[in-house]
């Protein structure tokens, strides 16, 4: 057996353009993400879709869209919650 241990960034790396998640936002981290230009109440409920690195790619009214913003990109999508 092998003990190799992985660190989150090459983790990260392994799934970059494979992997994606959605994480529930507010309002107020959405309009931070897009610099302000986001017309939302600051404690509306929006649903991010992430790439494997962390890097936002979407952002969605419900958990749904968000997912089908994965199908569209051809990611597979986990919820983290």
């Amino acid at each position: 057996m092998i003990d190799q241990k992985i660190s989150a960034e090459q983790l990260a790396q392994m799934g970059n353009g494979v992997l994606a998640y959605v994480r529930e936002i507010e309002g107020r981290n959405a309009a931070a993400m897009l610099g302000g230009q986001l017309n939302v109440a600051p404690d509306a409920k929006l649903f991010c879709l992430y790439n494997a690195n962390g890097q936002p790619i979407s952002i969605s009214q419900t958990h749904q869209a968000a997912l089908g913003s994965a199908f569209e990109h051809e990611l597979i999508a986990a919820t983290l919650q």
